[in-house]
């Protein structure tokens, strides 16, 4: 062979021999990793709406307090005089402490000082002390609206802790499909930055050889096309890279309470890849479904709502009854109400004794009343039976889509590995002389799309198990 050939071959081996390897990337430093669970608990820490529904919670808190204030004890002074042309009509001071009972029952006692010239005849002169007692006998003799506004407060708190569990699970699942989005695109475009890579090199071997003469000149064009069509996809992959870490960044926030916009050299964990997706086991089916009535928090807070609405029945309930309420006070001169006088003499001469009883004709506001609250704990148990539904399908729609990009990830792995075999083995021809630049792009190009097939597929598989998991109401 002459030298000249030899040394030909010998430049358009070496050449080759860098290209193939071109397309090789480095390893990342973990540095700048966001891997997913450091995103999740970054979005669980700072996110506004996170924030806000524990504010929620505190409101509720907050509402219980109010409600239990029905229920203070409450000191009143009622003080009342009249003078005229130097005559001192009456004067009346009368301090009265009142206990509301959690039954209904409320307690009273108190000191009257009544003097005057022209007392009304009503009044006892002078100081007196009464202790008495105030009961229901038919309406709110069971509850009453500040018992049932003490037990929806209570309710509402537990409402709350459900209500943000809804919150924390929806707003988990939009996160971490948006950062599977991410992975995807930044995915995409390391496949297609090292397409170019490949290319680049190709054409400097392609320029080479055909300056040495062992190629023809059409071919530099044949691969000057290809790495065009390669660059201007790499340049669509790098627009959308950066449009998913804008979309990631919407869930990013710092302690201040200031958004974070995610730097262009932070990158993902790749384990992702590595993983064999034929040995991540698929949850129960069977168990998920059967968990819902009892663990999702979308149907725990339907449960306190109609725990609200039964508490409301009870209440309106209570306008179908009659009105009687009893008020009963033992009296005593002085200001000592128990002093100087046997028990006996309280009931024969020294007490104060009344009665209301109060019946509607026809009951048509207590009817009316009654009847609504039922109808709306019909209504709101049709629209447990509806959402309990919808997420039983939702949960069987993900576990099959789950399965499914499972078996299809199976699929695209053998075929992209397929691909890159008879890339592989086009190469040795191309190299040999045996093939053509045009059979080699079109290898090269169904690796690529392959290649982001298979990425889509795997991406979709995660996203599918984050939101099978969303739906069974398990993200917290």
């Amino acid at each position: 062979m002459p030298i000249f050939d030899f040394m030909k071959k010998l430049i358009y081996c070496a050449c080759f021999f860098l290209y193939s390897f071109a397309g090789i990337s480095q390893d990342t430093s973990r540095n700048n990793m966001l891997t997913p669970e450091e995103f999740l608990a970054i979005v669980r820490t700072y996110h506004p709406v996170i924030k806000q529904a524990d504010i929620g919670i505190e409101m509720a808190s907050a509402e219980i307090l109010a409600a239990r204030g029905a229920f203070d004890p409450y000191f009143y002074l009622n003080s009342d005089q009249k003078t005229f042309d130097g005559k001192r009509y009456y004067q009346h001071t009368n301090p009265e402490l009142k206990i509301p009972t959690w039954y209904g029952i409320e307690l009273k006692a108190g000191l009257e000082n009544n003097t005057g010239e022209f007392l009304n005849s009503e009044s006892t002169f002078g100081k007196t002390s009464y202790a008495g007692i105030s009961v229901s006998l038919a309406r709110n003799l069971v509850i009453d609206p500040r018992r049932a506004a003490l037990q929806q407060a209570k309710i509402f708190r537990n409402q709350s802790y459900a209500e943000r569990q809804v919150i924390i699970n929806d707003l988990l699942d939009q996160a971490i499909y948006a950062y599977w989005n991410w992975v995807k695109a930044l995915r995409i475009r390391q496949l297609l930055q090292d397409a170019v890579k490949v290319n680049e090199a190709r054409l400097q071997l392609i320029k080479t050889a055909s300056q040495l003469g062992d190629r023809p000149a059409i071919d530099t064009i044949e691969a000057l096309s290809q790495l065009q069509s390669f660059q201007g996809l790499e340049a669509e992959a790098i627009l959308n890279a950066k449009n998913a870490a804008v979309e990631l960044s919407n869930f990013l926030w710092k302690e201040n309470n200031s958004y974070y916009i995610l730097p262009d050299q932070t990158v993902s964990d790749t384990r992702w890849n590595e993983i064999g997706i034929d040995t991540i086991a698929l949850p129960s089916l069977t168990d998920l479904l059967a968990a819902i009535p009892l663990t999702h928090p979308k149907l725990k807070y339907f449960g306190f709502k109609m725990n609200v609405l039964e508490v409301d029945r009870k209440l309106k309930f209570q306008e179908l009854l009659p009105i009687v309420n009893l008020r009963a006070n033992v009296l005593n001169r002085g200001y000592e109400v128990w002093k100087g006088t046997n028990t006996a003499g309280f009931y024969e001469n020294n007490n104060k004794f009344g009665i209301d009883i109060g019946v509607p004709l026809r009951f048509s506001k207590g009817r009316a009343a009654y009847k609504i609250a039922r109808l709306k704990i019909q209504e709101t148990g049709f629209e447990i039976s509806m959402t309990q539904q919808q997420i039983e399908n939702k949960v069987n729609y993900y576990f099959n889509e789950l399965a499914g990009y499972q078996q299809q990830v199976r699929i695209y792995e053998n075929a992209y590995k397929n691909y890159q075999t008879l890339l592989r083995g086009e190469e040795i021809r191309f190299r040999g002389g045996e093939s053509s630049l045009f059979l080699l792009n079109i290898r090269e190009n169904k690796v690529i799309e392959a290649g982001i097939k298979l990425t889509e597929t795997k991406i979709k598989f995660y996203q599918s198990r984050v939101a099978l998991q969303a739906a069974a109401g398990l993200l917290r």
